[in-house]
């Protein structure tokens, strides 16, 4: 087997949009259910990918809004990005003023990442998690996807809940980094929904 490869892949996201809940279920096989606003945690895990062993390290970051600065911190030696939104987060008026929801934060964190790494072709994968919560779902499949397309990028929705999504999500993190390194474009292998 070839030498293990080490890969930095930093998730991103509103707050509550499950960023650690997802990023705990893949590394260690449990739901959190509780919320606790994360500053920043950083996971490892090793995982195997068409025969490739990889040494992940996986940077939970706080919840972004649309005001937050973004850390260059999230840049350095970093290999590719997950972005994370609710589907069912839409806007929600706080006492006296509306604010963003998650899906367009994340609109905005894409921004923000684009301006600080300087380059359209980063590997990012944008996920739309807590699928499992149907009754409760505004956002579609299909403006998830579209907004994907729009960058170029690999789309996925998930359930923190569902130990399988999380791990598709760390995997195709990893296929679409190696798609990139190999020249080939990003996000163009076909969207999944689990």
């Amino acid at each position: 087997m070839p030498q293990p490869k080490s890969r930095k892949i930093a998730v991103l996201g509103y707050r509550s949009v499950g960023k650690s809940s997802l990023t705990i279920q893949f590394v260690e096989g449990q739901f959190v259910d509780s919320y606790d606003p994360t500053i920043e945690n950083t996971f490892t895990k090793t995982m195997t990918v068409n025969g490739q062993e990889y040494n992940l390290q996986l940077v939970d970051t706080a919840g972004q809004d649309e005001y937050s600065i973004f850390p260059q911190s999230y840049t350095i030696d970093v290999d590719g990005y997950i972005l994370i939104y609710s589907v069912t987060s839409y806007k929600r008026p706080f006492l006296f003023s509306a604010s963003m929801c998650s899906f367009e934060v994340v609109r905005v964190i894409h921004e923000k990442l684009l301006d600080m790494v300087g380059n359209v072709q980063v590997p990012i994968i944008l996920v739309g998690n807590k699928k499992d919560l149907h009754m409760e779902r505004v956002i579609s499949f299909e403006e998830g996807k579209a907004l994907a397309e729009s960058w170029n990028a690999a789309f996925l929705e998930s359930s923190a809940k569902e130990n399988q999504t999380a791990v598709e999500v760390f995997r195709r993190m990893i296929l679409e980094v190696e798609k990139m390194e190999a020249g080939q474009p990003q996000g163009r292998t076909p969207c999944s929904m689990m």
